[in-house]
């Protein structure tokens, strides 16, 4: 039974962490245990409970707990899961619920299968003044598309004889 909840420990000691060797387990990845095989139920074990049977079974100044740490927390919340049992039953009961679970993904957002570029580069999907910047082709008009091009001959805007100085009328 206990080579059951070994594996499972395991499991979710790596979920997420690449550099896990499945030997120790984060707080994260124990919350995470506690939620998806059913043992934190919100009402008779809370994740505040999760939390502070954490605290109370690791070493002072670590940050994770091993199997054997792992299996006192298990007797610490299956005493208040499974109130009126045994210690040794609710053990029992607690390594029950995590048989065979693997971490959920449920609700985790899924990357999309088109390719990110095409995505960015589609034209006909821009807005606002983005949308100026191309003609309907979805050829870019280049610097014309990106700045308001100024006239640059020396006459003030407006002037409409530009060009005819040197001209006789």
């Amino acid at each position: 039974m206990a080579s059951e909840a070994e594996k499972t420990f395991q499991r979710f000691a790596v979920f997420g962490e690449s550099s896990s060797s499945g030997t120790e387990m984060n707080n994260k990845n124990f919350s995470k245990l506690c939620k998806d095989c059913g043992i934190m139920d919100g009402k008779a074990v809370t994740s505040t409970d999760v939390d502070i049977v954490f605290s109370k079974v690791k070493a002072k100044n670590a940050r994770t707990i091993t199997f054997s740490e792992f299996q006192e927390a298990m007797k610490e919340l299956g005493q208040k899961r499974f109130k009126g049992k045994n210690p040794d039953e609710a053990l029992q009961a607690v390594f029950k619920l995590m048989e065979g679970k693997d971490p959920a993904t449920t609700g985790v957002t899924k990357a999309t299968t088109v390719g990110g570029v095409d995505r960015l580069t589609d034209t006909s999907k821009y807005t606002g003044t983005h949308k100026e910047r191309f003609d309907e082709s979805g050829k870019g008009k280049g610097i014309a598309g990106r700045e308001e091009v100024t006239d640059n001959t020396g006459y003030v805007s407006g002037y409409k004889g530009a060009g005819t100085y040197d001209k006789k009328k």
